[in-house]
């Protein structure tokens, strides 16, 4: 089955509730359909140095940003296939490449083993990444229930509904259960994510709504809720009451 394998666009966020989430779906199917994947449980691996480097830079909002994760939509074996990815952020234009592998062979390189992978543009720019940061180990699992569609006019125009954000630092498998901590209890991510402007329709509602556009991270808000307050008490241990 083809996939895409690289993404140049914008990726607008709003934290909305549910009932927000069930008006902008019903008045979206004018306009969209739902991805052909529909409802899934997307999975997703960090891999970061031992000392966070690359969230703690990502969440000081700079100029340039990237991560790099292993992604699965749907549950993992190890010779299932999952995506490696590195996410790359510039100046408010996301930029995402991709190489779908064996799961088993995939963690493996990214924890810096050996990678017989055929010679292309994406495996050298993952291979530079490595290089360049160093030791990297899986840092971070998240899941979340997501909903996607896209423009019936212009596919590139997509609109996610993420659910159920659960992250944890423990267990960091793609093959495991799904199961963590809740990142955003009760409310619901929508991402616009798109190459042009938004339709007429879209902004309309989210004018009359007063929706406004956030930021929010999954990874960089699993960090600070889960591994930055044990790095603060053990820099600080004897000091805490």
């Amino acid at each position: 089955m083809a996939f895409q394998t690289v993404f140049k666009r914008r990726e607008l966020k709003y934290v909305i509730d549910e009932d927000a989430a069930r008006e902008i779906k019903a008045l979206s199917l004018q306009y969209m359909v739902p991805d052909s994947y529909g409802e899934t449980t997307v999975r997703n691996l960090y891999f970061d140095t031992d000392s966070y480097l690359l969230i703690r830079r990502s969440i000081e909002h700079p100029p340039y940003k990237e991560k790099l994760r292993l992604r699965a939509y749907s549950a993992v074996k190890d010779d299932t296939a999952v995506f490696a990815e590195i996410k790359r952020k510039y100046d408010h234009t996301v930029y995402k490449r991709r190489l779908a592998l064996p799961y088993s062979f995939a963690k493996n390189w990214l924890s810096g083993g050996e990678a017989d992978i055929p010679v292309s543009q994406i495996k050298t720019e993952i291979d530079y990444f490595l290089e360049l940061y160093g030791s990297l180990s899986p840092k971070m699992l998240i899941t979340y229930d997501r909903e996607a569609f896209y423009s019936k006019t212009d596919p590139s125009f997509r609109l996610t509904f993420d659910r159920n954000i659960l992250a944890r630092c423990e267990a960091l498998t793609l093959a495991g259960g799904i199961f963590g901590e809740e990142m955003l209890s009760g409310k619901v991510l929508m991402e616009i994510k798109c190459t042009g402007g938004i339709p007429l329709w879209l902004v309309s509602y989210l004018s009359e709504k007063r929706i406004y556009k956030t930021t929010f991270s999954k990874y960089g808000t699993a960090y600070a809720r889960l591994i930055f307050p044990k790095l603060f008490k053990k820099r600080h241990k004897g000091e805490i009451l």
